[in-house]
Parts: structure tokens; sequence; C-alpha cells
């Protein structure tokens, strides 16, 4: 499963996996970690040597740590994760927890496209840029987390635009994906969506 930043498909992917009996991976917590790993030695996310040292470095412990979600974080982890050799680190680690039985929902940027190319069913999901950025600033109040909505706004459009035009393995829709844009629908009825896309064996 792809998509941008706060279209809903992290809700979704953990959603299907507890339906389906699946594990479930939330992709970008792994460069989360990394960049958390880097901001907290005090290193810039930018620099691509000590990226990949601490994409190395990876344990899967590192998935829980309390800083994940800050902001700041998330921005280091856009930026990160546009080093190849920190994709390329990286890119084991989710192939394995893939393919281990009994399978498993994986939810990120590049999962149909790179990670997954031949998984049995992919699905891009999306939502407008101002629907995305309106959702981030209530998940930040909700924890507590001063956001202003201009700022939230273009931070998302920075990331939109450095996720879609890096040149490894960009944000985009795989050819044989099922697109869904939670802009104007509810949680549970992108979650009958994809189950209908997922049971109808049309992919």
């Amino acid at each position: 499963m792809d998509g941008p930043a706060a279209a809903g498909k992290g809700t979704l992917a953990r959603r299907l996996a507890q339906h389906l009996g699946l594990r479930y991976l939330d992709t970008g917590l792994l460069y989360r970690a990394v960049a958390a790993a880097m901001l907290a030695r005090g290193l810039d996310p930018a620099e691509p040597a000590a990226a990949v040292e601490a994409a190395r470095a990876l344990h899967a412990n590192d998935l829980a740590g309390p800083r994940l979600r800050d902001e700041e974080v998330a921005q280091g982890a856009s930026v990160v994760a546009a080093h190849t050799a920190v994709r390329a680190a990286l890119l084991a680690f989710q192939r394995r927890f893939a393919a281990a039985p009994p399978g498993a929902v994986l939810d990120g940027r590049d999962i149909g496209t790179v990670v997954c190319p031949d998984a049995d069913a992919k699905l891009f999901v999306t939502a407008s840029l101002e629907v995305r950025a309106a959702r981030r600033l209530k998940e930040l109040q909700e924890r507590d987390v001063e956001g202003i909505e201009s700022r939230v706004l273009q931070e998302m459009k920075e990331r939109d635009a450095r996720d879609s035009g890096r040149d490894v393995a960009p944000l985009k829709s795989a050819d044989d994906a099922y697109l869904i844009d939670t802009t104007l629908l509810e949680p549970d009825e992108v979650f009958d969506r994809a189950v209908s896309f997922i049971e109808s064996g049309d992919h």
C-alpha cells in the first residue's frame, strides 16, 4: 500500500492486516527511526554516509521509539529516504518481513513499485493536499503539539515534492494498483472498498 502523508493508508493498512490475519509494517517508521537516531546524535539527515551507517545499525526495537511521530523526525525521514544507499540498506529488511508466513501488509511510498512489485494486491491511497494537511494538524493537536495550519500545509507540500521528485523510488502509484481517494470518504467506506478489491481477486 502506497500513498502520500496523511492520506489514511496507515489506518487502513493496520485494519486490513487485522482483518486478514496478517502482520503489519509501517515502512515509514524505518526511515523515521534512522532519522531519529541521527537527530539524537546531532547528525544531519542530509549527510549520506551517516545516514547509511544509521540504517545498517537499525534494529526492530528501534521502531517503537517515542520520538518517531515528531514532525522534526518526519521531515528528517523524508530527507533520509532520498539517499540511494539508505533505501538499499532497508530494502532487504522490508522484503524479509513481507515474505515471512503468513504474509504481511506493508504501507509506504514505494511498496508496490520497488519493495514488493509482485505483491498479491496493491493499493494506492491518496487525498487532496488540503484535507491531508487538516488531518495532520488535527493529529498534532490531539498529541498536544503546537501546529500552525499554514506551516503544516507548506511542510506537507515540501514533503510531497521530495517524495515524488527523488531519483530513487519516487512516490507513485504502481500501474496495477487500485486507487482509493479518501478525500470525501469515511474510514469505513475506505475499508470496504479495499476489502472488496482484495477479495474480488481482480488484481
